[in-house]
């Protein structure tokens, strides 16, 4: 059984490691709710982006575009398929990088010649220690995503995808549905498939002819890398917000379970403590009685 002395230094180390999750708990939220407004600034421009590949669809529907799959509709492409996925810097939160590396293993071995385009500390080193060959490791973008990084990320996947490398890109992140709800999401980032940008309820017709310099092919060609841009901003944003998430979960379990395992031990600690004191109660009754009986004598 062990000692007071033993209790109160593991209740005292258990402690420490409470401060350690508690304020990770609160650096999280704060990042959280930091990352949440810097989406939100950006958000309108991105929007606004979308709106005009719309716009250009409801001019010219059959307009042809590398970017985006012919008007006969979707259909399977000869070549490798890439897969950006997006994982945190860190551990520590839960069960979130590994989700998101296990969807990444499934879509890849649905697909022959898959080359790997990885975001994040964690994801990198679990593909390298795994022998997966990666096509480009982006490094240090997980724990501060922006714009410009984004962009970044964007012209090289489309360098790639122009020189025909690519036939395929997919995304796979984390999206935070909600306060509480995330999941891992994967989706296909180029080609586009044009019923995206083709609304289907009625819209009224445009009364003004619009002009499209030099072209509107050019034009197309010209403000997709901007939408792609504000996609994989957003998936950025949405992945580093579950991630922090994630993180506020694990430490506010590991805060509960430490309480927990403080209160056993301050059990432990006083059913310790109070049989010393009943032990030694009656060791010195036990001596006055000895000393009683030797004077009687």
């Amino acid at each position: 059984m062990p000692t007071t002395k033993e209790l109160k230094n593991r209740m005292m180390s258990v402690r420490d490691t409470q401060k350690i999750t508690n304020a990770m708990y609160l650096i999280a939220s704060t990042k959280l709710r930091k990352a949440k407004s810097e989406l939100d600034l950006t958000r309108p421009y991105f929007n606004a982006v979308q709106a005009e590949i719309k716009r250009i669809f409801r001019i010219d529907a059959d307009i042809e575009n590398r970017y985006f799959y012919p008007p006969s509709g979707e259909h399977e492409l000869p070549g490798s398929y890439g897969y950006l996925v997006i994982t945190a810097d860190k551990g520590l939160a839960g069960a979130y990088n590994h989700n998101v590396i296990k969807e990444a293993e499934r879509l890849m071995w649905e697909h022959d010649d898959p080359k790997l385009f990885v975001v994040g500390e964690f994801g990198r080193h679990y593909f390298m220690s795994h022998n997966v060959p990666i096509e480009k490791s982006f490094l240090y973008t997980a724990q501060n995503p922006t714009v410009h990084r984004a962009r970044e990320i964007s012209a090289i996947l489309l360098d790639f995808f122009d020189r025909g490398e690519l036939s395929k890109l997919f995304i796979i992140y984390t999206d935070m549905k909600g306060a509480i709800n995330y999941n891992v999401t994967s989706s296909r980032l180029l080609p586009f498939h044009r019923a995206q940008f083709i609304t289907k309820k009625k819209e009224e017709p445009i009364k003004r002819e619009f002009t499209f310099f030099p072209s509107i092919e050019k034009v197309l060609d010209n403000i997709v890398p901007s939408y792609i841009t504000g996609y994989i901003y957003s998936a950025l944003i949405d992945s580093f917000c579950s991630e922090q998430n994630a993180r506020m979960n694990a430490m506010d379990s590991a805060n509960r379970n430490a309480q927990k395992l403080l209160d056993d031990l301050s059990v432990k600690y006083n059913h310790v403590r109070q049989s010393a004191i009943t032990q030694e109660i009656t060791e010195i009754s036990s001596g006055a009685k000895s000393m009683k009986r030797k004077g009687a004598k």
